[in-house]
């Protein structure tokens, strides 16, 4: 009796236990769910919180970047203005001219030097511009040598002397530089030996040496010739300069041990 009352009593009890097992498991699940949502939820927030500051960050190089040409404008036209003022001067100095030359004393021809001193005076005007923005002028002169890293050949002056050969003769138009960098070389004429005209003087005077010398020779020979004949030896033959005959069987190279 005893033995069977126990056997109730302890599957009462098992039933009891797996009952509560489901529902264990399912607290389990719903905490791990929870956690999942929070973490997302935490995800989605850590998103918007960077969303937010890549915006704003944009926003900033937006700014920047506006401020930033704001400022370059601003730059260039500081540096734009010597050039502007520059140009001002000669606009005026060009209408003044030209009122000038229209007035009542128009029909006089225009003076020469007056005239050169205008364009040199804007041309002045143009370099001293230039120079406040860092860019100096610089020029070639007539005689110094072929700079090819300054100088830019337009045209070649045929020349007679060897020592102009490679110089400059004449200047086109000036070069231009900034912080020692050669923006623009100047223009120049560049001499170069004439050939023809040198090869002719120095064929005269060789063909002048050649006659002097060929006269010379035929004294000498004439000389030898006549002491020849004063001691029975054989005559030299003009312009050679050798015996006019040999010994049977012998030539002059035999006989000056030269054969060959």
């Amino acid at each position: 009796m005893s033995s069977d009352g126990d056997r109730t009593v302890n599957d009462g009890a098992d039933a009891g236990t797996a009952d509560a097992a489901p529902a264990g498991a399912g607290d389990g699940r719903a905490a791990f769910e929870a956690e999942v949502r929070d973490a997302l939820a935490g995800l989605t927030a850590r998103l918007d919180r960077e969303r937010e500051r890549a915006a704003h960050r944009e926003a900033v190089i937006d700014r920047l970047h506006e401020e930033n040409q704001r400022l370059r404008r601003g730059e260039l036209q500081a540096m734009l203005e010597p050039v502007r003022a520059a140009l001002y001067r000669l606009h005026d100095q060009a209408r003044r001219e030209a009122g000038r030359l229209a007035g009542p004393d128009a029909g006089e021809p225009a003076d020469p030097v007056r005239t050169a001193g205008l364009f040199a005076a804007v041309a002045d005007d143009v370099a001293d511009a230039l120079a406040r923005l860092g860019v100096e002028r610089f020029t070639a002169e007539p005689g110094e040598p072929y700079d090819a890293s300054r100088h830019r050949p337009v045209a070649v002056t045929p020349v007679a002397e060897p020592g102009r050969d490679g110089l400059v003769t004449g200047v086109q138009a000036d070069g231009f530089e900034q912080g020692g960098k050669v923006l623009r070389k100047a223009a120049v004429s560049v001499g170069r030996l004439d050939r023809a005209a040198n090869g002719t003087a120095n064929g005269g005077t060789g063909s002048t040496t050649s006659s002097t010398t060929d006269a010379k020779e035929g004294a000498r020979l004439e000389g030898r010739a006549a002491d020849a004949a004063a001691n029975g030896a054989p005559a030299a033959r003009a312009g050679t300069g050798r015996p006019s005959a040999a010994g049977r069987g012998e030539t002059t190279n035999n006989r000056l041990g030269t054969d060959g």
